[in-house]
């Protein structure tokens, strides 16, 4: 009798276990079963992308783009194992981003990409232009300090050589700065000479 008892207990706990157990599996199944097919709607929607990326689809309405879509994936060596709803799916999708598609095509792209590659020699070619122009500029400053340098030494031996010159002559230099009172021709014509300007 404890045994019969046992028994029931037993089976009662079964029929209450197994079937919840039986949903819980059947949940992550589906889930299971969810995820693979989203990673395969995933895998096609991208080759169908870059197809329209690359102009590869032409028709203009609707249902004969998702159509034309859904020809490339059958086709598609990679998709042959997969379900048609998943490619049809993917085709729909496929279908909706075609203006991203072109917008984002692989001949804008590459147009962008040398645009851009353009604009980054110009670049290079500017900065190689300025580092000229700065050694240009550091050479002229580095002239120009030599030649003011050497005006300058010019300057002082041209003044050395003045006073100098009225050392040894200072009668002349009395003579000329002096200017004669008798009005003779000869004696209006000395005019008396200023002592020299260095050369600015």
């Amino acid at each position: 009798m404890f045994i019969q008892i046992g028994l029931t207990a037993l089976i009662l706990m079964l029929a209450f276990y197994l079937p919840a157990n039986a949903r819980m599996m059947a949940l992550e199944n589906n889930h299971r079963n969810f995820a693979l097919n989203m990673h395969d709607i995933a895998d096609a929607y991208q080759m169908a992308h870059a197809a329209d990326r690359g102009g590869l689809f032409m028709m203009s309405s609707e249902f004969d783009a998702v159509k034309e879509r859904m020809g490339f994936l059958r086709q598609h060596p990679d998709l042959q194992s997969l379900e048609p709803e998943i490619l049809e799916l993917a085709a729909q999708m496929s279908q909706i981003s075609q203006e991203l598609a072109r917008t984002y095509g692989d001949a804008q792209v590459e147009r962008a990409r040398i645009f851009l590659q353009q604009r980054q020699e110009e670049i290079e070619l500017f900065q190689q232009r300025l580092e000229e122009a700065q050694v240009i500029q550091n050479e002229l400053r580095q002239w120009t300090r030599d030649v003011e340098m050497e005006e300058t030494i010019a300057r002082s031996q041209l003044t050395r050589l003045r006073d100098e010159l009225f050392e040894l002559l200072p009668e002349l230099s009395t003579q000329l700065h002096t200017p004669r009172k008798n009005g003779s021709s000869k004696a209006s014509s000395v005019v008396a000479m200023s002592p020299l300007r260095p050369a600015e």
